[in-house]
Order: C-alpha cells, then sequence, then structure tokens
C-alpha cells in the first residue's frame, strides 16, 4: 500500500439526520485507531447535477467537527461507482480500512460486503452511542475466523475491549479438532496483545455459532458483535436472505462488525 496516503475510516452518509450516529461512531473509531475520517456518499446518476451541494454538504460536516475537536483529521468524498466496486476502490484508492454504515441499508450493501476486502461496521442509528468496551467474536471451524479474532485484538489493544469467545460445540471430531485450533489462536493473539478475554464453549454447531454469539450478546448487553461473514453464498441465500442480515436485523442497539471471509482483508497499520 501506498505509505504516502493515510488510513481511514470511511463513514457511508446519507445526508439526513441519521447521520449524526454513523458520524460519531467513526470518530469515536478514528480517535481511537489514531485514523483520518472520510466522509462518504454515494451519488446516484440521478443526482449527478446535485453533486457539488452534496460535497459541499459534506464538507459542513467536517467543519463543525473541526470546530468540536481540534485536531482531527477529515476528508469527503463523493462517488459514482456501483456499489459493489466501491470498497475496492476506497481501499486501494483512498486506503479505506473499516467502513460504517447504517444497520437498517444492510440490503443495499450486502452486495458490497461479499466483494469488500474491508469490515464493515453497521451501526443502529437510532441506538446510544457504543463504548466498544465488551465485544462477543464467535469462534467457527473455518480457518478464516483469524481475521475476525485479529480486528477484536485491535479493539482490545486500542479501545481496552473485553472480548467474550463463544466457541462452537461441533459433533464431529475434525471439526471439533478445528474449532479448537481456532480458539488456541485467539487466544495466544489476545494474551500476546494482552487482551483482556473470556473463552466460553457453545452448545451450538458452527453452522448456528454465530446466532447463539448474538444471543449471549443480547443477553449480556454488549457493546459489539463481530462477524465473520458467509464462506459460500448460494442462490437460495439470495432468495431467502444471508444469515448475516438476519443478525444484523436481529442485533437491536449492538452494533455488528462484518468481515468479509472470502477475501484477503486489509489490516491496520499501527
Amino acid at each position: 500500500m501506498d505509505e504516502k496516503k493515510e488510513q481511514k475510516i470511511v463513514v457511508f452518509t446519507t445526508l439526513s439526520s441519521s447521520d449524526k450516529n454513523l458520524i460519531l461512531t467513526g470518530v469515536t473509531l478514528a480517535n481511537a485507531f489514531g485514523k483520518e475520517l472520510c466522509l462518504t456518499y454515494r451519488l446516484k446518476k440521478s443526482e449527478e447535477k446535485k453533486r457539488h451541494i452534496f460535497k459541499r454538504n459534506l464538507v459542513g460536516y467536517a467543519l463543525s467537527l473541526k470546530e468540536e475537536i481540534p485536531g482531527i483529521r477529515t476528508s469527503v468524498l463523493v462517488l459514482q461507482e456501483r456499489m459493489r466496486e466501491l470498497p475496492e476502490i476506497l481501499a486501494d484508492e483512498y486506503e479505506a480500512i473499516l467502513f460504517v454504515a447504517d444497520a437498517a441499508s444492510f440490503p443495499k450493501f450486502s452486495g458490497a460486503v461479499t466483494e469488500s476486502p474491508v469490515p464493515f461496521l453497521f451501526v443502529n442509528t437510532r441506538a446510544p452511542l457504543s463504548t466498544f468496551k465488551k465485544v462477543v467474536l464467535p469462534v467457527d471451524l473455518r480457518k478464516e475466523t483469524s481475521d475476525s479474532a485479529l480486528w477484536c485484538s485491535w479493539f482490545g489493544r486500542f479501545k481496552q475491549s473485553e472480548i467474550v469467545v463463544v466457541a462452537a460445540s461441533d459433533k464431529s471430531h475434525d471439526s471439533q479438532r478445528q474449532v479448537g485450533k481456532n480458539v488456541l489462536f485467539t487466544k495466544k493473539l489476545f494474551q500476546r496483545f494482552n487482551v483482556g478475554h473470556h473463552i466460553f464453549k457453545g452448545s451450538k454447531s458452527s453452522l448456528q455459532n454465530s446466532f447463539e454469539a448474538l444471543e449471549f450478546a443480547l443477553a449480556d448487553k454488549a457493546d459489539m458483535l463481530v462477524l465473520l461473514g458467509s464462506s459460500v453464498i448460494t442462490p437460495l441465500d439470495w432468495l431467502i436472505g444471508l444469515p448475516e442480515r438476519k443478525i444484523i436485523r436481529s442485533a437491536e442497539e449492538i452494533p455488528v462488525l462484518l468481515v468479509n471471509p472470502r477475501r484477503d482483508n486489509y489490516v491496520l497499520c499501527d
């Protein structure tokens, strides 16, 4: 990656009142990780003539933030690329490392998520701002679990988050062994960076592990759920909805960080 460009926390704005929580969440993360905050609006074709108006509105947001939070680094972008292509463009050309978006708009972003090398944080814009102090991480048999564990470690290091691991309980010996390997990797990663954590063995298999973690997060009033997206997406998934869509819809006030297991993810530079 081009080291001359600064890594960014990108907020997908709607230029409406719901932007407040999204932007404040972005501010929290940009400050915690020491990154630039980038306010972005995706332009529809019918809005091309109003591009300058939308950019002016974003600049207004950025100026207000600078008045309230001296020292915050901000930028603005108005883009018109297809939603599916947007994450890779933002990652490759603008150094995006994390996207913040409205949880209610997940259906609009679902195609982009499956192509994204950068995690999406879906936020309920009507909920209180999250402190990110207690984070729930489901661990199943997939090797890509290391990506979601890595993000948890960064929240532990930079936000002093406590991580609660909910491990899958599979029946077959091979599956149990793989889950065990993932749990061990996760434990060693957190110990390496002195991240506070607790590990619980769940009662559900890898297929239902994420749903059990959601139940745990809701019961324990967690501040974020970190979710590994679907590794294989079938035509039936597109018809009835991805499991992550159901989880995000049911997460109530809990933000959901969705990591795409089907892409090599960009990483945070310390």
